[in-house]
């Protein structure tokens, strides 16, 4: 109930405006009109105020949330016994081979393991997404490091934060579930939200490294909507395919590792890595879908 509460208030003020761009007039012609196009570009102006509030608070706070992230992080490492901490202690980049089984097992490095699609869904189906626990915590942990050692304002908690308080709140709260205690379900949804919003918060952190890096990686603006991660699925899945693959885009350029073409996506399905899109967009473009679909027309309402 927590969890939906939550997620709920945050996502309210964004899914009036989703609601306002897909809501047509029964008297709209297939060519826009000079006042839909008004009221489209007044959407996007909410989005990016919301983006600019947002960017601004994180500005003005970054000493209170580098200290809170840092703490976070070195509080929960203390909560992980000694041969976990030893085997995915973050190496230099270049430690671990290149061979797949290596990628997949490496512990992280700075910086960051160039990860793409295709590797982390070989990763995660047979695992039932048990890898991509590993994920998370890997790719969280090497961003938290490299804007440590880059001198950088740390902006997240890092593997440690992140994933292990959601592990301990799923335990804990399913113990207690099993024994009748009703705050499990709540420490449950705790957990859920705190993953939900470090999700939310790891779209935004990328956001701003492909900004670094957006002429080498054919960028002309962020490549994420942070706050898909707030919609059900498949919204929040195809953000969280993006992400997966413009880190490990981001990655290769900054270690200056060779480009290999990922078949899964860039070719089978296309919005994985095509230019950022709206929801209407994504709804209304079948050539963003899948292989077979690229040269359907756009949908005309």
């Amino acid at each position: 109930m927590l969890m939906r509460k939550c997620r709920a208030l945050l996502s309210f003020a964004l899914l009036s405006t989703i609601c306002d761009s897909f809501s047509l007039s029964s008297s709209l012609s297939s060519t826009r009109s000079p006042s839909s196009i008004y009221a489209t570009t007044q959407d996007q102006e909410k989005l990016d105020d919301i983006s600019a509030i947002t960017n601004r608070f994180l500005k003005d706070n970054e000493d209170r949330i580098d200290k809170f992230c840092r703490g976070t992080n070195e509080f929960w490492k203390g909560l992980v016994i000694e041969p976990v901490r030893n085997y995915v202690e973050v190496k230099p980049a270049g430690s671990s081979e290149s061979d797949i089984l290596s990628k997949l097992t490496a512990p992280p490095e700075v910086p960051g393991i160039s990860r793409p699609v295709w590797l982390t869904i070989l990763g995660s189906v047979p695992t039932a997404l048990g890898w991509y626990g590993y994920y998370k915590f890997s790719v969280e942990e090497e961003l938290f490091q490299y804007e440590v050692q880059n001198g950088k304002k740390v902006s997240g908690c890092g593997g440690y934060g992140t994933l292990f308080p959601f592990v301990y709140g799923i335990l804990i709260g399913g113990a207690c579930e099993l024994i009748g205690l009703e705050v499990g379900n709540t420490i449950i949804e705790a957990a859920a939200l705190w993953i939900l919003l470090g999700q939310v918060n790891l779209y935004r952190r990328v956001n701003e490294l492909c900004e670094e890096e957006k002429e080498k990686l054919g960028l002309t603006e962020p490549p994420l909507h942070a706050w898909w991660a707030l919609l059900p699925p498949p919204l929040d899945v195809v953000v969280g395919l993006r992400q997966v693959h413009y880190l490990s885009e981001y990655w290769r350029v900054v270690r200056g590792d060779p480009y290999e073409k990922d078949v899964i996506a860039e070719d089978l399905f296309p919005f994985i890595s095509s230019e950022r899109f709206t929801l209407k967009e994504f709804v209304l473009q079948p050539k963003r879908w899948f292989w077979f679909t690229t040269n359907a027309k756009d949908i005309e309402l």
